[in-house]
């Protein structure tokens, strides 16, 4: 297809809002990739397109969080090679289990993750617990593997759904949390975005301007989640979940189709 000015009036504005919203909290496929279907471009060549600019977006926001030592490497380097191994196993899953079930899956999945940041602790990156560099390993590489898996069969909320993990089971601050989970989630769209370049699945005539929005969009969401800490995170997450919800249930009457 050939980009017209309105593709770009459209897609542009809402990859930078995308990237901000990625780069705090996780989830913002839910807002890109619409973008890119609301522009034209067909589904496939959509979710190609938005993997290359998040997973630039997403690269730059990692830097930030890493530039102001908010990533554990050694939580975010085994949680990064789980995420590649369960998405594998996920996408595999997906192919044989119908639609309908699917949704239906994160539908029950939302309200709960929505509880679990409600009861988690207000606490800061320095009320963490002293876990053991192996134990921090372990469970970050099970974490990564298990929401890889969900990437694989949904993706939606995959940086969300890591942020609350490594809160939850590794008790860090949701700062550090993010930052970690920023980095499992650049290795899961490089991941995917190996395919959609092999099957010509991307174009790059939209698919580079909204690199440069989304990589502007990270750069300022990471600025505001690292000057704000867990509390701006949390409400920032709070939306994510609340918007996943509701596009699931819309999926779920027919209303949408992406």
């Amino acid at each position: 297809m050939t980009p017209t000015v309105w593709t770009y009036l459209i897609v542009c504005p809402l990859v930078f809002l995308a990237g901000f919203v990625d780069s705090v909290a996780g989830g913002g496929g839910v807002i890109s990739l619409p973008a890119y279907l609301l522009a034209g471009l067909p589904v496939k060549i959509a979710a190609g397109t938005n993997k290359l600019a998040n997973g630039c977006g997403t690269a730059l926001s990692v830097y930030k969080y890493s530039k102001s030592g908010k990533i554990e490497w050694s939580c975010a380097l085994p949680a990064a090679f789980g995420c590649l191994l369960g998405a594998a196993g996920g996408t595999s899953l997906a192919v044989s289990l119908p639609g309908e079930v699917l949704k239906i899956i994160i539908l029950a999945a939302l309200p709960i993750a929505a509880l679990i940041l409600v009861l988690i602790r207000r606490k800061s990156d320095a009320d963490e617990k002293a876990l053991s560099r192996e134990r921090i390993g372990h469970d970050s590489l099970l974490i990564g593997f298990l929401i890889g898996v969900y990437d694989g069969l949904i993706g939606p909320g995959t940086g969300t759904f890591l942020t609350i993990a490594f809160s939850v089971v590794l008790g860090f601050g949701l700062l550090k949390s993010a930052g970690c989970a920023r980095t499992a989630n650049v290795a899961s769209n490089a991941a995917s975005l190996v395919i959609f370049l092999s099957s010509g699945d991307v174009l790059f005539s939209v698919g580079i301007p909204a690199i440069a929005c989304s990589m502007l969009g990270n750069y300022f969401g990471a600025r505001y989640a690292i000057r704000g800490g867990s509390k701006k995170i949390r409400l920032v997450m709070f939306f994510v979940l609340g918007l996943l919800f509701v596009k699931t249930i819309l999926q779920l009457t027919g209303a949408i189709d992406f």
